[in-house]
């Protein structure tokens, strides 16, 4: 089975203009309409089994609605190959009732994304977050290291990551971006030691520019290379490392492809391209 955990999709009433902004701030263009029918067709073309949607609340007040809608989402498995986890915002004031709400409507976990909710990972605010899903079985996947729409901006640090895992509780915690974007050389200094995973979301290939004259040269569009990819996963072991995309920001069928091309093992293959994931959400 092969499972995306990594993947964003949008109301369809909002979903062009959203991407529209998105784009606009990254200088990168998406690969689908952004619409769960979008990420229906990309995972039919790439082969992708299941597909996780990750949702974040910009605002504390989105918290309930977001949540209820990802439940709906998950109504309509296993007819669609769609799941969504579901959401936190740090500001958001019943965390403790509404993370046990989260686990009662059966989503397997949550998303956090530091940098769009202005706090650091290692704050009170997220370390009572991340204590609190441990202690209720639930997944957390954060956005971590650089995000390409806010230039210079860390909020999920390698040394963040490992302060909070020092403070927290025990707790499942996924990092995006194969440990934090565009920090890797930090990632294998400090983290493969501690209890995080990490997906290769946004991480691998190259980036699809906007013809805005954003980005000046190819180095600007790098990612992290076959040997870089591979040292990443020799230092947490393939049983820390899934598959994920950032679907519509990456194409599902080129990162599936472009990790299947790496020297890797048949085993250490196919546990990142769905038997790990299997695994953590109980497949």
């Amino acid at each position: 089975m092969i499972i995306d955990i990594h993947t964003h999709t949008f109301p369809p009433k909002i979903a062009a203009s959203t991407l529209e902004k998105l784009s606009r701030a990254s200088h990168t263009r998406p690969f689908t309409d952004g619409t769960g029918e979008g990420l229906a067709a990309s995972m039919a073309q790439a082969g992708v089994d299941c597909s996780m949607v990750l949702p974040v609340a910009t605002a504390a007040r989105q918290v309930e609605h977001i949540n209820d809608s990802a439940a709906a989402i998950n109504s309509a498995w296993p007819d669609t190959g769609i799941r969504s986890f579901g959401c936190m915002h740090p500001e958001y004031e019943n965390w403790h009732g509404e993370l046990a709400r989260v686990k009662a409507l059966g989503l397997k976990g949550i998303k956090l994304h530091p940098v769009y909710q202005g706090v650091d990972l290692d704050d009170a605010r997220y370390l009572r977050i991340l204590e609190r899903a441990g202690e209720l079985g639930l997944i957390v996947i954060t956005h971590a290291g650089l995000d390409v729409g806010f230039p210079g901006v860390v909020r999920c640090s390698p040394e963040m990551v490992r302060r909070a895992l020092e403070q927290a509780g025990p707790v499942t915690l996924i990092l995006a971006h194969m440990g934090g974007w565009r920090s890797w050389e930090q990632v294998l200094e400090l983290l493969p030691d501690t209890t995080a995973l990490i997906d290769t979301s946004f991480s691998v290939g190259h980036m699809c520019p906007l013809d805005d004259g954003y980005y000046k040269d190819d180095g600007d569009l790098d990612l992290l290379d076959g040997p870089g990819f591979l040292e990443l996963v020799r230092a947490f072991g393939a049983d820390r490392v899934l598959f994920g995309s950032d679907s519509p920001w990456s194409s599902q069928k080129e990162s599936r492809e472009w990790i299947e091309a790496q020297a890797l093992t048949g085993e250490e293959r196919a546990a990142i391209l769905g038997g790990n994931a299997q695994r953590l959400l109980e497949m």
